[in-house]
């Protein structure tokens, strides 16, 4: 057993980072935590003293065990009903008595910029690309030893890594939103577009307010993005008008992936997430995610 607490020490010490890097890859945390338990694996059974840099290593292996999933992941993601939405990252917790628990990697993970948005364009790009693009442009790794990685050449990691910076060059950069002001912009949006309140909404929303919602299939959803405040105000003032009166139970309200969101109890006795995007102080994006399968981590208690 000799060397075993030094060697879980340094895993514990990349975890985090390794979490990241998956999360990223994958759009799902599920994921991303069993990732980094097979780099555990993989880095128990290594020759370690021949590792020179253990963190470059562990997001290297973490990098090949993301590409392999979603390579064997593809057809299920092009079968997919409907919008796709990654699962969500709680960055902050209403407190320990809360029915909600944010996943303890979740303030280092928000280092980075983990925006819906931000994490929808990374999905777009393939997964040699985006592997490129975090592994250099996100956690510094030389092109080097990413073409070792991938079995290309430097050139064609620079090459690669340069077309995932034209795609995400089109991402807004995330506006800095102080906790109260989170808790201030979901809380309002939560109240009028549950109250169907058309002035409310049309104060809140960008003119080209994007409503996207991700059942999976599985929970009613729109398929396809909702486009235009008025589009998405109408859609609102209808469901206000079909269903229960009153607001659902909160289990979250604050941040989700650095946006304002909250997380509700839904009559099925489901959860569901709401993340709204801002632009210049306007709710510019709302991503409305209800697929249960996304969802299971989310419900560790629910109110009685």
């Amino acid at each position: 057993m000799t060397g075993e607490p030094d060697m879980a020490a340094a895993y514990q010490r990349h975890r985090a980072a390794v979490i990241g890097l998956a999360y990223r890859m994958t759009g799902s945390l599920a994921t991303a935590e069993d990732i980094a338990q097979e780099v555990f694996l993989r880095w128990h059974d290594a020759d370690r003293a021949a590792i020179a840099l253990p963190r470059a290593w562990m997001l290297k292996a973490a990098a090949r065990l993301s590409i392999d999933h979603l390579k064997s992941a593809r057809m299920r993601r092009e079968r997919y009903v409907g919008a796709w939405l990654p699962e969500p990252l709680l960055d902050a917790p209403l407190g320990a008595g809360e029915a909600m628990r944010a996943p303890q990697e979740a303030a280092r993970l928000a280092a980075e910029d983990l925006s819906v948005a931000f994490l929808l364009t990374l999905q777009r790009l393939s997964p040699a690309e985006r592997a490129v693009f975090i592994l250099h442009d996100l956690f510094e790794t030389p092109f080097t030893e990413i073409a070792g990685l991938l079995g290309r050449s430097e050139a064609a990691c620079r090459k690669l890594a340069g077309r995932a910076r034209a795609h995400l060059g089109t991402v807004e950069p995330r506006q800095a939103v102080s906790e109260a002001e989170a808790r201030r912009i979901a809380t309002a949006f939560l109240a009028a577009s549950r109250s169907g309140d058309e002035a409310g909404l049309r104060r809140l929303l960008a003119e080209d307010a994007v409503l996207r919602s991700d059942g999976g299939g599985l929970r009613y959803a729109a398929l396809n993005p909702i486009r235009g405040a008025e589009r998405v105000i109408r859609l609102f003032a209808g469901l206000a008008r079909k269903g229960s009166p009153g607001l659902p139970p909160l289990l979250h309200l604050g941040h989700i992936n650095g946006w304002p969101g909250y997380v509700t109890l839904e009559p099925d006795g489901l959860p569901q997430v709401t993340t709204l995007e801002l632009r210049e102080g306007r709710i510019a994006g709302i991503y409305v995610l209800r697929n249960p399968e996304k969802l299971a981590a989310l419900r560790v208690r629910q109110p009685a």
